[in-house]
């Protein structure tokens, strides 16, 4: 009886253990996703330094405030029309208005 009561403890230890594991291994991932974005974000915040003036840089965060997913799709764009060539220079204000 005492051999099968150790079996019992040690079967249970080992499932608790390889749960444990197991949560690490999570915790490990969603630090790696959370490094991810925060990269990820700091590239887009460059780039959008890069191409945007200061004016500009206002009002596409001023409009962050109020419609994050436009603020977004605007951000989206103005990315991919920089990747693309497509701007010939920083883009102002006036400009920024215009696109939205």
């Amino acid at each position: 009886m005492a051999d099968d009561e150790l079996e019992a403890i040690r079967a249970k230890r080992m499932a608790e253990l390889q749960q444990q594991m197991g949560g690490g291994e999570a915790s490990q991932h969603r630090e790696q996703q959370e490094e991810m974005k925060r990269r990820e974000s700091e590239m887009k915040n460059q780039m959008l330094s890069q191409i945007l003036d200061q004016q500009a840089r206002a009002r596409l965060n001023s409009i962050a405030l109020v419609k994050p997913e436009k603020a977004k799709m605007v951000e989206g764009m103005l990315i991919q029309m920089a990747s693309k060539g497509q701007l010939g220079g920083k883009i102002g204000d006036a400009q920024l208005v215009s696109m939205v």
